[in-house]
């Protein structure tokens, strides 16, 4: 059984999965791509739902964060973004583009 206080990336993706956040996402040539139905996404089309931190157990500046999203045609899913030194910074500038309207 999975604590409502769930305590790492797994725990929370499985969560949003059995409420139908079934999608999985990658930031790609400056658009969100839907890796099953490889549609692409621009920031306006794309709504954050929640986000969640997450430090590394044994090297607290190896952080994540897990967002949850929905999108302006009704996809819904995850993509965990590395927010370290070593970090994909094509991801972080693409969640910095995202309307401040579409955070619900």
């Amino acid at each position: 059984m999975t604590s409502e206080f769930a305590k790492n990336e797994k725990e929370i993706i499985q969560k949003y999965q059995r409420e139908g956040y079934t999608s999985n996402y990658r930031v790609e040539n400056n658009s969100l791509l839907d890796l099953d139905s490889k549609k692409n996404y621009i920031p306006e089309d794309v709504h954050i739902v929640a986000e969640h931190r997450f430090e590394g157990m044994s090297n607290p500046s190896d952080m994540s964060i897990l967002y949850i999203l929905k999108t302006m045609d009704g996809s819904k899913g995850t993509i965990l973004a590395n927010y370290s030194p070593a970090s994909n910074l094509e991801t972080a500038e693409f969640f910095k583009k995202i309307p401040k309207k579409n955070y619900l």
